[in-house]
């Protein structure tokens, strides 16, 4: 399972970006945990000095501002049609996939991935 970590102390911002973290999670119905990590000690420890902060898989992908619903969602749909081993839709595999993918000729025009 993936995780998403929300750093931050609790302030607005803060929970404004879990709750979109979770509304995302669940519309696209996303095998995801979620974490709060609100330890100011923990969050340094991502090299973090404003947040909130998106880590995903121990990579920072957001800091020092709320996530739109929507690039929050653009973020979360290509990581998980899209992967390096050439093996999703985008990569032009047939594969097994869920709602989330689009594709009906699982290559990279019309895919998930193309905007």
């Amino acid at each position: 399972m993936r995780t998403i970590k929300i750093l931050g102390t609790g302030c607005p911002n803060c929970k404004h970006t879990e709750g979109i973290i979770e509304a995302v999670v669940t519309q696209l119905n996303l095998d995801f945990k979620i974490e709060k990590v609100e330890e100011i000690q923990e969050i340094m420890k991502y090299n973090v000095m404003s947040t909130p902060a998106v880590v995903l898989d121990d990579e920072v992908i957001i800091k020092g501002r709320v996530p739109s619903l929507t690039e929050m969602k653009d973020l979360l749909t290509a990581v998980t049609c899209c992967s390096s081993t050439g093996d999703s839709c985008c990569g032009g595999e047939h594969h097994e996939h869920g709602e989330n993918c689009n594709s009906d000729s699982h290559s990279k025009e019309g895919s998930c991935c193309s905007h």
